[in-house]
């Protein structure tokens, strides 16, 4: 679980610096390219500040049903729908994150916002097509990173054990999420949260620059 390092170029001076999570060698070995990127933030959820609800309002306009059709042929969006297919998910019927978002927007005619931190992963998420995640940073333990579930294993919150083998997001001691999936019970953003840890995940054909620019937008906005 080695492997940590700072992205370049994000954030400005005096901001948190965004680290590498660590990948299990074995998952590395089966996917390269699959990689974490967090950064923790000083910072809770509410309601979105005007600020952010005119920036989803603007990007609500630019993403109109014609960017929707040819997104997903796009590097970024097609990069995470080859992964899929890789984990033995249909990217039609388990979508992933960008085309998630996508399809909200045609189904209800715009972002809309909920609480701010939803409404900075969105507007990271669209504007780059990277995935990311959010966790509570007190209610994990030592640095992030990606491995396969342990034999008898279990997610917090979720019945039954994870079949051995399953990838997920793990603190120094436990799965925090599913990759792709649920978070574990009391590791999510909650209304008493007071640090936000913010996670890219990248797969092949992801650049860094990409994942510098999903963590910085996300970032910015929740810090409003």
């Amino acid at each position: 679980m080695e492997g940590q390092g700072e992205l370049a170029g994000l954030p400005a001076e005096g901001e948190a610096v965004p680290e590498r999570g660590w990948v299990a060698p074995a998952v590395a070995d089966e996917f390269p390219g699959l990689s974490l990127a967090w950064t923790t933030v000083e910072a809770s959820s509410g309601r979105s500040p005007r600020q952010v609800k005119d920036r989803l309002r603007e990007l609500s306009n630019r993403f109109h049903g014609g960017h929707a059709i040819q997104m997903r042929q796009r590097p970024i969006p097609w990069a995470y729908r080859v992964f899929f297919r890789q984990i033995g998910l249909d990217p039609d019927q388990t979508r992933t994150p960008i085309e998630e978002l996508a399809l909200e927007r045609m189904k209800k005619g715009a972002f809309v916002s909920r609480s701010q931190l939803d409404d900075a992963l969105t507007i990271g998420i669209v504007e780059t097509g990277v995935a990311l995640r959010a966790f509570d940073a007190d209610r994990t333990e030592g640095r992030m990173g990606i491995r396969a579930s342990a034999p008898g294993e279990a997610l917090e919150g979720r019945p039954g054990k994870l079949p051995s083998g399953t990838l997920v997001i793990a603190d120094e001691r436990r799965p925090v999420a599913l990759l792709f999936g649920a978070t574990a019970e009391g590791r999510g953003v909650h209304p008493k949260t007071a640090r936000i840890t913010l996670a890219a995940l990248a797969v092949k054909g992801v650049p860094d620059i990409a994942v510098e620019e999903a963590l910085w937008l996300a970032t910015a906005a929740l810090t409003i």
